[in-house]
């Protein structure tokens, strides 16, 4: 199987590779290394498969010097000309889309990057796939989509119809876009929204990193809504599992062959017992600065995993405790 991976230097997208080089499949990673945050944290995710930085930031194909089967290209989805070519020299079965402008809180300030990367980027893709078609398009959407939902839990069946961020409403746009081309011209595609991804290698700009490093480092952390939150963190290789899992499962080619699912842990926890949590793998007291809720935050997520337990008999289950611990290992050492 020839795979693309968009994002592969990302979170998410570097875990999804790694799984698949390890496998044996012919991998093909794809990232525009952008400076959303520290960008030697993705030379490192690099390093780890086989790439050095130099070869990151070049615009040609290099190839990894532990996975002979995994190459690696910095390119822009926005790139309409670099992505058709790619698509047409490469000839992929499965591409699994993994890259976007993330950051709820970020789309407040940068909007345009939202569009550009989450909404031109994706339609490169779908356009890409209807002109050298693919056996499945895998593609990241997100829990945000639910917006300030006060039915739960989270079932992809529910309306989302009022996001609270523009990043929320990109996501939701490429679902629908996702399926405009399904309907259209049968390309297989399936949605994952994915619920609070964290783990070792993860981004730091989401709470788990943050608050780790804050404890760590005796400086205070801010709670939002007086920690009135509740977030589904959801361990990140439970993700890749669920990744794995649908991947090979495109929708039947019946009128519409389109998929939604949720992967979440499906265990929403308080954000100070989350805190706690830290402070408990750590011997540290966190310090503990309280504030207002922010623009474009959520009270609650919580996913209904019902639909991905039926069809592949699948549900995350990392504790927060074991999570909790492997993010630590991965930033202090051992336990």
């Amino acid at each position: 199987m020839k795979i693309l991976i968009t994002g592969a230097a990302g979170f998410i997208g570097h875990y999804t590779a790694m799984h698949y080089a390890r496998r044996g499949d012919s991998v093909v990673g794809l990232d525009n290394i952008n400076d959303y945050y520290d960008i030697n944290l993705k030379f490192k995710r690099g390093q780890l498969g086989g790439f050095t930085s130099g070869a990151m930031l070049s615009c040609k194909m290099e190839t990894s010097r532990i996975f002979p089967n995994y190459r690696f290209i910095k390119g822009d989805l926005t790139d309409k000309e670099f992505i058709d070519r790619l698509f047409k020299e490469e000839k992929f079965d499965i591409v699994c889309n993994l890259a976007a402008q993330a950051g709820v809180r970020y789309s407040i300030e940068n909007p345009y990057s939202y569009i550009q990367s989450n909404i031109v980027g994706f339609i490169n893709i779908l356009e890409a796939c209807r002109h050298n078609p693919v056996k499945h398009l895998v593609y990241a959407s997100s829990s945000s989509v639910y917006g300030m939902a006060e039915k739960t839990p989270f079932s992809e069946e529910d309306k989302c119809d009022n996001p609270a961020s523009l990043y929320a409403a990109t996501k939701k746009a490429d679902e629908l876009m996702a399926h405009v081309y399904s309907s259209l011209y049968k390309i297989p595609s399936t949605g994952l929204r994915f619920f609070t991804v964290y783990g070792p290698l993860g981004r730091p700009d989401m709470a788990p990193v943050l608050f780790m490093k804050a404890i760590m480092e005796d400086r205070p952390i801010k709670v939002f809504n007086h920690g009135n939150l509740f977030r589904d963190f959801t361990y990140i290789d439970d993700i890749v599992k669920g990744i794995s899992a649908v991947i090979n499962s495109p929708a039947p080619s019946g009128d519409i062959p389109y998929k939604i699912f949720n992967i979440g842990n499906s265990k929403p926890v308080a954000l100070m017992d989350f805190i706690h949590a830290i402070e408990d793998i750590t011997e540290k007291k966190a310090i503990l600065h309280y504030t207002d809720m922010q623009p474009g935050d959520v009270y609650i997520t919580f996913a209904d995993t019902t639909k991905l337990e039926k069809e592949f008999g699948y549900k995350p289950q990392t504790s927060i405790t074991e999570g909790v611990k492997a993010l630590y290992e991965s930033m202090y050492g051992k336990v």
